[in-house]
């Protein structure tokens, strides 16, 4: 009889991404947010695992699915939650990051989920103090609960990872939610390809181990699902595009384009959408969409990263355990 394979080591103090997380450390975040799941669907959606915890949701950026995902989480494990944004924030004063994150600390909290414009911000924080520290979004760098909460609904819909051929359209460039995908797909064993305009699409993003189309139909052609990207017109200076209508008719996701699919295909945003730029509303809304999926794995994979970071892995309900009142 052969030994049991040891356990996944958990993910360590922080998570500021996915890219140096091995494929055994991820699928032990989804198989326990499968397990958190179940909590959203009783009565009372409550847990004490993190009972006695702090966790500040420091949001230096506009959010709305993310930042109250985390709230979800955070209150049904029972932690106490504090919310600053950077206008209400000394930051907005000149006070530095850091400065901001040790008076937190000073304060006596457990963890910090920060989203910022900056690439590397939440790695930063995460090397000067001692919380725990979630990575909710840094420029364009990484989102690695999005990407998360990404791969579960695709392993929800497929049953598996390995060997998924996955294609993400749209603003590579600017997304940070690109990069997580990539990362944790790779390190997943799926495979991976992006599809863009050229000024949309990074130099070199194949040494991530993606290939790339230059049209849809080629997307389409492979690809058993599609992660549909917005153009985030916020962090660009002109000139990526010639117009909104014309993106469209080239980029967009449209009925049309997943009528010529050789298979059924599978449709993720991250949101928000731009309806009637990247997708149009009778694919967003239609049969082939998980994207109401994706909002509630969303608070599931968090629950699960939070317990994780925790050491509260054991507080999550039994795999197969019924729900109650079922």
């Amino acid at each position: 009889m052969t030994a049991a394979s040891p356990p996944a080591p958990a993910l360590g103090k922080d998570l500021t991404g996915l890219e140096r997380l091995s494929g055994d450390q991820i699928r032990r975040v989804l198989d326990l947010a499968v397990r958190f799941r179940e909590i959203s669907d009783r009565p009372i959606k409550k847990l004490p695992a993190l009972r006695g915890k702090t966790i500040v949701n420091l949001f230096f950026e506009p959010s709305t699915r993310t930042r109250i995902s985390f709230e979800f989480a955070e209150k049904r494990l029972g932690a106490d939650t504090v919310n600053i944004g950077a206008s209400r924030s000394s930051v907005s004063k000149g006070e530095s990051l850091v400065d901001t994150a040790r008076n937190l600390e000073a304060m006596r909290i457990d963890m910090v989920v920060v989203r910022h414009w900056s690439a590397g911000t939440a790695a930063f924080l995460a090397s000067r103090i001692p919380s725990n520290v979630i990575n909710a979004g840094d420029g364009a760098h990484e989102h690695p609960t999005q990407g998360l909460l990404d791969l579960l609904t695709l392993r929800d819909r497929f049953g598996k990872l390995e060997g998924l051929r996955v294609c993400i359209v749209g603003d590579i460039l600017h997304s940070r939610v690109a990069r997580s995908n990539i990362y944790g797909l790779v390190n997943t064993g799926a495979e991976v390809a992006v599809c863009g305009p050229r000024t949309l699409v990074p130099a070199g993003i194949e040494k991530l181990g993606c290939r790339v189309f230059a049209r849809v139909k080629e997307a389409v052609e492979w690809a058993d699902a599609l992660n549909v990207l917005r153009l985030q017109l916020e962090r660009m200076q002109g000139g990526f595009v010639p117009s909104l209508r014309e993106y469209n008719r080239v980029f967009g996701v449209t009925r049309r384009r997943l009528a010529q699919a050789p298979r059924e295909l599978v449709i993720l945003h991250p949101g928000p959408m731009n309806r009637g730029v990247e997708i149009d509303s009778d694919v967003a809304d239609g049969p082939h969409s998980v994207i109401l999926r994706q909002v509630t794995n969303g608070v599931a994979v968090r629950m699960a990263v939070l317990a994780l970071l925790a050491g509260r892995e054991s507080d999550a309900p039994a795999a197969g355990q019924p729900r109650a009142g079922a």
